[in-house]
């Protein structure tokens, strides 16, 4: 693996990132825009995938970061829920659902492998 020296570098900050910014377009538009409670929660599971993938980073060792980690992995599960809402409020068509779900699960996935590699290496 490659040496990470900034959070950014962080291949599951940068896909948590592609999904926040997608999230965050898609709530300007239509409908979405004015439901609020739908919209906001949506927004938070999103930013709270990206933003618990940088806090981890930034703590001490591997235990504190693996803990944000698998907050962060819970974040992209509670997303993927919150996308089910919005294609059955009729929100989003089906093509956008699979569009985010795909990535969302490229996140969790990426996320997961990060998790056991710093449980089996004293990596960062």
């Amino acid at each position: 693996m490659a040496t990470i020296k900034k959070f950014e570098d962080i291949q599951a900050w940068q896909k948590a990132r592609e999904v926040s910014a997608a999230i965050y377009r898609l709530c300007k538009q239509g409908d979405l825009a004015t439901d609020f409670g739908l919209r906001d929660q949506i927004r938070r599971c999103a930013v709270s995938t990206q933003s618990n993938i940088a806090e981890g980073f930034g703590r001490e060792g591997n235990k504190q970061f693996v803990y944000f980690l698998r907050i962060a992995k819970g974040s992209a599960c509670e997303f993927r829920s919150q996308l089910y809402n919005l294609l059955d409020a009729e929100y989003i068509d089906q093509a956008t659902f699979d569009d985010l779900y795909g990535k969302s699960e490229e996140t969790e996935r990426l996320v997961g492998g990060f998790i056991n590699y710093l449980n089996n290496s004293s990596a960062i």
